[in-house]
């Protein structure tokens, strides 16, 4: 069954990004003893499609230079279609798989989980994004690489009231310094 699932680095007062939108405290993080690589592979390998915002698109865009080089693209996500959720106008990738929406994140979710041909749905942020497909009752796991960083402000994690009630502890790994949080949500009557 197709699970759609947030997996992202957060520090560890529950940000995202930096107050700039800026994820560079991530790669100030040692590498030593793991990095969240391999987790984020072995996760990776489960998906079926994806979903980020305009501002996650254009900072993986400008961060990572891909208008220059498109292809490393097809080197992190293969031919994963993906969808963008946006209200503006962003560049196109040659030879990505990638899909500008707008508007309701139900109808979009029934067809990432279409094509995601029974892998799971992988929500990559930001935590806004996210936290309307958690009012819609579409997230089923969050995946949270908890880095050893307090940035004091920046765009959070998920901006959404969800208590014990809904989320439950599945798994907690060391890995290198990550620590790599798994939770189940629980779909509220209200949310269905």
């Amino acid at each position: 069954m197709t699970k759609t699932q947030y997996y992202t680095a957060t520090s560890v007062d529950g940000f995202i990004a930096d107050e700039h939108n800026s994820l560079d405290w991530l790669f100030e993080v040692p590498r030593n003893g793991g990095s969240g690589y391999e987790s984020f592979t072995e996760f990776f390998k489960g998906v079926g499609a994806m979903a980020m915002g305009a501002t996650t698109y254009e900072w993986v865009i400008d961060h990572e230079t891909l208008l220059e080089r498109p292809e490393q693209w097809q080197t992190w996500y293969g031919v994963t279609p993906c969808w963008v959720f946006t209200h503006r106008e962003l560049p196109v990738l040659p030879e990505a798989d990638i899909r500008f929406v707008e508007g309701e994140v139900a109808p979009v979710h029934a067809e990432m989980v279409e094509a995601a041909l029974g892998k799971n749905v992988y929500l990559v942020g930001g935590g806004e994004l996210v936290g309307t497909f958690a009012d819609q009752g579409l997230l089923d796991e969050i995946w949270l690489g908890l880095q050893p960083v307090f940035l004091g402000a920046g765009a959070p994690l998920l901006p959404r009231v969800l208590t014990s009630k809904r989320v439950l502890l599945e798994s907690a790994r060391q890995d290198g310094q990550q620590v790599l949080l798994v939770y189940s949500v629980r779909q509220d009557a209200e949310s269905r």
